[in-house]
C-alpha cells in the first residue's frame, strides 16, 4: 500500500515537471508569431529584429490595447482642432499608416496630414487630443475596480458592524488597518491623520492596484501605467496640492523664517534651499515609482528579446534552447516586481503621510 502511495506521488511529481518544461517551451512557441511575422517583414527590408523597438513598443502608451497574437482592441480617439472641429473614431481607422478624416498617426501620436499624405505642422499643433489611449483605459479599469472592491468591503461593514470580518473584508482589514497605524498615525499624528486616511488609502490601493495590473502579461493587463512619468506627475502633483492646502504657520515659520538663524542666513542661504526642498519633495515621489516600475518591465522584456535575438542569430534551436532560461529569469523578474509594486505603493503612500505631518505640525508650547 505504502509502495503504491510513493509511486503514485512520483507519478504525479513527473507529470508537474513535464507540464513546466513543457510550458518552458510552449510560451515562446505561442508567442514567436508576431516576432516571426515582424522579422520576415523586417527582412524584407533588409532588417533584423530590433529589442529596442519591441521593449519601447511595449513600455509605451498606445491607441489600441494588444489581446494575443495580430488580435487587438481599438480605443477610441477623440480629437478637437480650431479649423477641423470635434472628430471621434476608433484607432484602426488609422492602422497601417491610413489616413482618415484629414489624420493619421504618426508612431503613437496623431498628427494632422494634408492631402498628399504628408504632416500640417500648422494646424497639428494647434490639435486637441483626447483620445482614450491604453494608459488612460488601464486607469478607468482600475478606478472601477477599487470603487467595487471598496463599496464590498463597506457593505461588509454595515451588514456586520465591528463584527469578525468575513470574506472579501477580512482581506482587506488588515491592510487598511497597517495604513492607519503604521503610515497614517506615526507619521501624522493622532490628531490630524483622520482627515487624511481618505486620500492616503486611495492612493495605496491606486497605486498598487495600477502596479498588479501592469505585470499581468495578457488583456486586461499590460499597461504600464506607473511607468508612465506623466501618470506618476498627476499623483505627485495631487500630494503636493493636498500638502500645501493643510500647511499652517508653524510649518513656513520653521520652513522659511527659522527661529533662532540670523536674518541674512535666513534670506541668502536656508530659504533658498528651503523652498527648493518643497518643490523637489514631489519630484522624489514621482522619480521612484516611475524609476522603479519601468526599469522592472525593461528587465523582463530584455530576457524575453534574448530568444529572438539568439534566434536570427544561431537558428531556431539557439532561440528554443535560449527560450528555457529566458522565460525563467522573465517569470522571476516578474515575480520580483511584485515586491517592488508593494513596496513602490507603500512608500509613496509612507511619504505622503510625512509630508502631510510636517505640514500639519503645530508649535510647541512650554
Amino acid at each position: 500500500m505504502n509502495l503504491k502511495v510513493i509511486d503514485f506521488k512520483l507519478i504525479s511529481s513527473f507529470k508537474k515537471l513535464l507540464f513546466v518544461v513543457a510550458l518552458l517551451f510552449a510560451v515562446p512557441a505561442m508567442v514567436s508569431a508576431e516576432p516571426s511575422d515582424a522579422k520576415a517583414e523586417a527582412g524584407k527590408e533588409g532588417k533584423s529584429f530590433n529589442a529596442g523597438d519591441m521593449i519601447l513598443e511595449h513600455v509605451s502608451d498606445a491607441h489600441s490595447w494588444h489581446v494575443a497574437g495580430d488580435v487587438s482592441i481599438p480605443l477610441p480617439i477623440i480629437l478637437y482642432s480650431s479649423n477641423h472641429g470635434f472628430a471621434m473614431f476608433c484607432s484602426n481607422k488609422l492602422e497601417n499608416g491610413a489616413i482618415y478624416n484629414g489624420y493619421k498617426m504618426n508612431g503613437e501620436h496623431i498628427v494632422v496630414a494634408n492631402s498628399d499624405g504628408s504632416t500640417n505642422t500648422a494646424d497639428t499643433a494647434k490639435l486637441w487630443d483626447f483620445s482614450i489611449t491604453k494608459t488612460a483605459a488601464s486607469i478607468m479599469l482600475s478606478g472601477i475596480l477599487l470603487l467595487l472592491i471598496m463599496t464590498a468591503v463597506s457593505r461588509g461593514y454595515s451588514k456586520r458592524g465591528l463584527g469578525a470580518p468575513k470574506g472579501i473584508q477580512s482581506f482587506f482589514e488588515p491592510i487598511i488597518v497597517f495604513v492607519r497605524d503604521d503610515l497614517a498615525i506615526p507619521s501624522i499624528g493622532k490628531k490630524n491623520y483622520e482627515k487624511f486616511m481618505p486620500f492616503l488609502l486611495t492612493l495605496f490601493f491606486f497605486i498598487l492596484l495600477m502596479n498588479i495590473l501592469g505585470l499581468v502579461p495578457f488583456f486586461p493587463g499590460g499597461a504600464n501605467v506607473t511607468g508612465n512619468i506623466a501618470i506618476t506627475t498627476t499623483l505627485a502633483c495631487f500630494t503636493f496640492i493636498v500638502m500645501m492646502a493643510n500647511s499652517g504657520k508653524t510649518y513656513w515659520g520653521h520652513t522659511l523664517w527659522m527661529p533662532g538663524v540670523p536674518a541674512w542666513v535666513k534670506i541668502s542661504i536656508l530659504g533658498p534651499i528651503e523652498t527648493l526642498g518643497i518643490i523637489l519633495k514631489p519630484f522624489t515621489l514621482l522619480i521612484r515609482i516611475f524609476a522603479n516600475m519601468l526599469a522592472g518591465h525593461i528587465v523582463a522584456l530584455s530576457f524575453f528579446a534574448l530568444i529572438f535575438i539568439f534566434g536570427g542569430l544561431w537558428g531556431h534551436f539557439a532561440g528554443y534552447l535560449t527560450s528555457v532560461f529566458s522565460v525563467a529569469f522573465s517569470a522571476g523578474m516578474l515575480l520580483l516586481d511584485v515586491l517592488v509594486s508593494l513596496i513602490q505603493a507603500y512608500v509613496f503612500t509612507l511619504l505622503s503621510a510625512i509630508y502631510f505631518g510636517m505640514a500639519t505640525e503645530e508649535a510647541e508650547h512650554h
